[in-house]
């Protein structure tokens, strides 16, 4: 089984109806170049732009419920074609969250994940963060897939993809907002290589402050049972213009390696690591 990932790397507009009207565009043509399954940026719904004033924060929050994300939904449906859409939460009483939500090619809402690791250390500090990592099954019509969710500083911490593998994640799709460059793209590639599972990022495109577009695939196949040394596995990396990028995965080359390698949760010694749930 093969699927294609449609890399939504684009600039915002300005306002929820332009964020709205660009995003339906590239997902139907998302759709026309034959996509599976196609993932926004950060918090497209408003362009990841983080006010720091409270009252104008929650005024840009809008619920899961909210017509932005049900047109996405009714648009999955109709396209028959999966969408990460991502978006500024609101939650309640409470500093809203940067989460995204994944809608199955029946326009059926599989996953809603809120970013855990927050940049509290810069603008998201004025946001809540998710408590959880999550894992569903995707149905693509050719086959399923499992798939979980981080989102750009959670790459940073080996627990979130390390979560995700042990629930049992296939491919982990990671809505980002940052520059990916050499660093961050390694560790990328390093989530993917010791948990065996691919990962695949989109980024806003150059144009959008403090990005650089970059969206990439990693397979987490390393290397090939009857091939001789290691491969790239970094199979698509998308170059800094705005556009709509689709990268294909082949997940039955991805489970044979998870079922005769060594990496994942095969050689864990859980009981020896309890430091890392100290706080």
């Amino acid at each position: 089984m093969k699927i294609k990932i449609a890399f939504l790397q684009l600039v915002p507009g300005k306002t929820l109806e332009e964020q709205l009207n660009i995003g339906i565009e590239a997902c139907k043509e998302a759709k026309e170049k034959g996509a599976d399954i196609a993932l926004f940026p950060e918090m497209w719904s408003d362009g990841y732009y983080i006010p720091q004033d409270v009252n104008e924060l929650k005024s840009l929050a809008i619920s899961k419920d909210s017509d932005f994300i049900d047109a996405f939904r009714n648009l999955a449906q109709g396209l028959e074609m999966a969408i990460g859409i991502t978006f500024l939460e609101k939650n309640e009483d409470n500093a809203p969250l940067n989460s995204v939500i994944f809608f199955d090619r029946a326009g059926k809402g599989i996953l809603h994940y809120s970013k855990v690791h927050t940049c509290a250390f810069a603008d998201e500090a004025v946001l809540a963060g998710g408590d959880d990592f999550y894992v569903a099954e995707l149905d693509t019509g050719s086959g399923s897939i499992k798939i979980g969710s981080m989102i750009c500083f959670d790459r940073e911490f080996p627990e979130s993809s390390r979560i995700l593998m042990l629930k049992g994640a296939e491919i982990i799709l990671q809505p980002n907002a940052c520059p990916l460059e050499i660093n961050r793209l390694a560790a990328l590639r390093t989530r993917a290589y010791e948990n065996m599972v691919a990962v695949a990022t989109c980024n806003y495109a150059q144009g959008q402050p403090d990005c650089n577009g970059h969206s990439v695939l990693f397979d987490g196949v390393p290397w090939l049972p009857d091939e001789p040394g290691v491969r790239d596995m970094c199979v698509f990396e998308a170059p800094g213009k705005a556009g709509v990028y689709v990268a294909e995965l082949d997940v039955d080359q991805l489970r044979l390696h998870r079922s005769r390698d060594v990496m994942g949760e095969k050689f864990r010694h859980p009981g020896k690591y309890g430091i890392l749930a100290e706080t």
